[in-house]
């Protein structure tokens, strides 16, 4: 199945694999249970098909009720939801989800190969088509079939269990991936490797609801966004759409000087042998001009604020404090 592409088809041209209304969840607490939480509140949004969704916020922003909420574990106290046109928790629906949670429990004494053959037979797929399944899965996430069949689960490091918990989240084929917090605790290696699984699923067509606190990786994978904080969504769009375009760019030049560059930068700095600055034309004619004088451009990016940048400047405007 070959990956959707959005840009030939606006969002209201295409069914939303999952939508919600209103959606909300409130816990109740305390000695007689008498005290509220509200962890949901007034959720409304759309995700597509082939799309991948990064769902952003900070630590106890309700990120994971949301998501346990969608995949029927969590029952909501208002709105509704439903995934592939049918409501939340429909049984025909769960055949075409995959769910990796962010603390995933493996079985210690299996063997990575025992325990997706212990997930492939809920799904009750065949035994011929497991072997043939288990074996493309085990060569996505990047796991040796001999140390699957024989090294032990509590022999795995944290980035190898992550690993496991991606190839049985994928073990059924699903049209439609959910990830809480896939890169939890990896070390850089890890989360190099869980991004390329992500970006390989997204080649395949799946639809990836990307759950994180760390905004890098989802700006570097995810279609659209949203921002949750204390429950509530704050905005949700693509980056162009949150950020913004800017015809202002920002370049890094090496093998220059200020004379040389002064007609066509301004605001120039130099740091390390290297000329900081903002051009003044287009950056091809700037990409010209440098060849001519023999300057390497060493990289030239939009001047428009960083993903971080927007989302803490959401926090503070809705007067949620920002820890420092």
């Amino acid at each position: 199945m070959g990956s959707t592409d959005l840009s030939l088809t606006s969002p209201e041209e295409l069914m939303p694999v999952v939508q919600t209304w209103g959606l909300g969840k409130t816990y109740r607490t305390g000695f007689w249970m008498n005290q509220k939480i509200k962890s949901l509140q007034n959720c409304s949004l759309s995700i597509y098909p082939g799309e991948t969704f990064g769902l952003l916020g900070p630590n106890g922003a309700g990120k994971t009720t949301l998501l346990k909420t969608l995949l029927g574990i969590v029952r909501p106290t208002a709105g509704r939801a439903v995934i592939f046109g049918k409501p939340i928790g429909d049984r025909s629906v769960k055949q075409k989800i995959g769910y990796l949670p962010e603390n995933a429990y493996l079985y210690d004494f299996l063997t990575a190969w025992e325990f997706l053959e212990f997930i492939a037979g809920l799904f009750q797929i065949p035994k011929a088509k497991q072997r043939q399944r288990i074996a493309e899965l085990l060569d996505l996430v990047g796991l040796a079939q001999a140390t699957a069949r024989k090294k032990k689960l509590k022999q795995y490091s944290k980035g190898m269990l992550q690993r496991v918990g991606m190839a049985q989240a994928l073990i059924n084929d699903p049209e439609i991936v959910f990830l809480d917090e896939p890169m939890s605790g990896l070390d850089p290696m890890g989360r190099y490797r869980m991004r390329e699984i992500v970006l390989s699923l997204k080649q395949q067509g799946k639809t990836i609801f990307f759950n994180s606190h760390v905004l890098s990786d989802i700006e570097q994978i995810c279609d659209r966004i949203a921002f949750l904080a204390l429950g509530e969504l704050i905005c949700q769009g693509s980056l162009d759409e949150l950020l913004g375009t800017s015809d202002v760019y920002q370049a890094v030049v090496a093998g220059a000087n200020s004379e040389t560059l002064t007609p066509w930068m301004t605001n120039l700095t130099q740091e390390n042998n290297l000329w900081h600055g903002q051009l003044k034309v287009e950056p091809n004619r700037f990409v010209t001009h440098l060849d001519r004088v023999e300057a390497q451009l060493i990289s030239i990016n939009q001047a428009r604020p960083s993903l971080e940048e927007f989302f803490m400047q959401q926090l503070r405007t809705r007067g949620i404090e920002v820890s420092r």
